[in-house]
């Protein structure tokens, strides 16, 4: 069945170039089958594996963008640079190094995050906490919660909506501050059963932009 969701448009776009530092905001992102274009194609890894900012949270106080030739940059130098380097051990450790890498598996769950703007009005804090790469406006309450299985047709694009994403401790960090609040995650687990915004993947890629309509399609 198909809802033609009257006043539902797409009141955000993010990009992570590097995985778990700060993004940065688009006005428009080409998605394809992993995703929107460049995001999350560097990673910062540890002799664990790759190191987040669930543990080493300071990540959250650098940037990551992409220059005019789609490289990279942490904080405006380039992500294979020493001067990027040493930004990323003095927050996450001296053992910490970034790695390239283009695979399907490093995502932690699918491609897409979205997230809906009466849920960030429910959640009541800035919607930097939740990273997603598309914010849907126009969005009733909490009605995300009856949006899996469901689909989002914007122009030609289409994004299947899986799951609601479980939430970790990066909802704690304030995105400006870097100050941590253990209370917000607690909160999130009381009155959203500790999920919000969706798990998705695009079925049709193609290009979206903020302002372009949207059209909820459940199935």
């Amino acid at each position: 069945m198909s809802l033609n969701d009257a006043g539902l448009f797409v009141a955000g776009l993010w990009r992570y170039p590097v995985k778990t530092l700060a993004g940065e905001r688009l006005a428009s992102a080409d998605l394809g089958p992993l995703g929107v274009a460049f995001d999350r194609i560097v990673q910062v890894h540890g002799p664990e594996g790759v190191r987040t900012s669930r543990k080493h949270y300071r990540l959250l106080g650098l940037h990551g963008t992409l220059d005019p030739n789609h490289l990279p940059l942490i904080n405006g130098h380039a992500w294979n640079s020493a001067e990027a380097l040493a930004l990323v051990k003095h927050a996450a450790g001296d053992d910490a190094w970034l790695e390239a890498d283009q695979s399907e598996a490093r995502f932690d769950v699918l491609p897409l995050l979205v997230a809906t703007d009466g849920a960030v009005a429910a959640f009541g804090r800035d919607v930097r906490r939740l990273r997603p790469n598309i914010l849907i406006g126009g969005v009733d309450g909490m009605d995300e919660t009856t949006w899996p299985g469901a689909e989002l047709h914007i122009g030609a694009v289409i994004i299947e909506l899986d799951s609601l994403r479980g939430r970790c401790p990066m909802t704690t960090v304030d995105p400006d501050t870097l100050e941590r609040d253990p209370e917000i995650l607690r909160d999130i687990g009381r009155r959203f059963g500790g999920r919000l915004a969706l798990n998705a993947a695009v079925r049709r890629p193609g290009t979206i932009r903020v302002g372009d309509a949207v059209r909820l399609v459940r199935r």
